[in-house]
């Protein structure tokens, strides 16, 4: 299967990376093609600007060539999987303009809707589990990654995992790199 892999995080040596790479690693072993679409390395600007609105007034619009291209790359993959650090309980503005600005109108929703059949969304989270749970927070980005956004576009079979407490020490920080390595290992079956 061809795999789009988007990470979004600022730092090459982040935990997120290396859960990223994990991914990539295992995933690759295990007979699938990944092809990386790396947020802040390749400098993709998350703003929405005019030629990138949604406009229900134009059936079949065309939007910027920068959009066009991300559009292209998620076209040629069977999957996506998107690696990411949670912020305030949610993903980061870098991912979510990249949602924004390609997952378009009669692109991803409305008219045409995603081709894609499973897509996965790690997120990297310093909490604990049971902070998640205690205040809902798991259920209200579930509701809005799962739901809101790939069932909407789609992809139905699509899940998010979060992998808890990145920041407490070396070791949990091992433990979530092969966790994500199990995660490529498995995929799809993991979505």
């Amino acid at each position: 299967m061809r795999i789009l892999l988007v990470l979004s995080h600022p730092r090459q040596d982040s935990l997120t990376h290396a859960v990223a790479e994990a991914f990539c690693t295992s995933a690759r072993a295990h007979g699938h093609e990944v092809e990386w679409a790396d947020l802040y390395r390749e400098g993709f600007d998350p703003l929405l600007h005019e030629p990138d609105e949604p406009d229900r007034s134009v059936i079949g619009k065309r939007y910027s060539d920068a959009v066009q291209a991300e559009m292209a790359r998620v076209d040629r993959n069977e999957a996506i999987v998107m690696v990411f650090p949670v912020w305030w309980w949610s993903v980061p503005a870098m991912l979510k303009g990249w949602i924004d600005r390609v997952w378009n109108r009669d692109w991803a929703y409305g008219a045409r809707t995603l081709p894609h059949r499973h897509g996965l969304m790690i997120g990297v989270a310093s909490s604990t589990e049971a902070s998640f749970a205690k205040r809902r927070y798991i259920d209200a980005m579930r509701i809005q990654l799962e739901t809101g956004t790939m069932a909407y576009c789609g992809i139905a079979n699509s899940r998010l995992e979060l992998l808890y407490e990145s920041t407490r020490n070396p070791a949990a920080s091992a433990d979530l790199v092969r966790r994500a390595h199990e995660l490529g290992k498995h995929f799809p079956s993991s979505a």
